[in-house]
C-alpha cells in the first residue's frame, strides 16, 4: 500500500524527469521527510542503513548527484574534504561551523550582494554562494 510520502516522492521524481525506482524513492523519502536540511553522502547512507534500506554508498553518491542534476537538491561545497547536499534549492547563503561540520542557513534577507563583476562574454551568473565560517569564541 502506497503512503502519502511514497506518492510525494514518486511525483517529485517524475516531475524532475527521473524514473521513480525503489531506491530513488526510498532515498528521496529520507532526504525530504525532515524538511530543509544539509547532508553528506555518508550521513544519508547511515540513515538509509538505519531505516533498513539496502543501498550501497556508491548508489547514494550517484543518486544524490542525479537529484542535483535534476534540480531537486543543490551541492554546497564548504570544505574540500566533504560535500554537502542542500534540500533548499532557493537562493540563500550559509554559515559553516568549523570543527562541528554543521551547515546552517542564513535568513534570506540578511545579506545583500552588489557590485558583482561582469561575466565573460556569452556567460551569465547562475548563482552566488556565500559561506561564512564560524567557530566558538575563545
Amino acid at each position: 500500500m502506497a503512503t502519502a510520502l511514497d506518492t510525494c516522492s514518486e511525483e517529485r521524481l517524475r516531475h524532475s524527469g527521473l524514473r521513480p525506482t525503489r531506491q530513488r524513492m526510498a532515498l528521496a523519502d529520507l532526504i525530504f521527510a525532515k524538511g530543509d536540511r544539509h547532508l553528506t553522502v555518508e550521513e544519508l547512507h547511515e540513515e538509509a542503513v538505519a531505516a533498513g534500506v539496502p543501498v550501497s554508498l556508491a548508489t547514494v553518491y550517484n543518486t544524490l548527484h542525479q537529484f542535483t542534476e535534476a534540480g531537486m537538491i543543490r551541492v554546497l561545497a564548504v570544505e574540500s574534504a566533504k560535500t554537502y547536499f542542500d534540500t533548499n534549492v532557493s537562493d540563500h547563503h550559509h554559515f559553516f561551523v568549523e570543527g562541528h561540520n554543521e551547515v546552517l542557513d542564513i535568513p534570506v534577507n540578511n545579506i545583500s550582494i552588489g557590485n558583482l563583476p561582469e561575466p565573460p562574454e556569452g556567460m551569465e551568473i547562475a548563482h552566488v554562494d556565500v559561506v561564512i565560517r564560524l567557530r566558538p569564541k575563545r
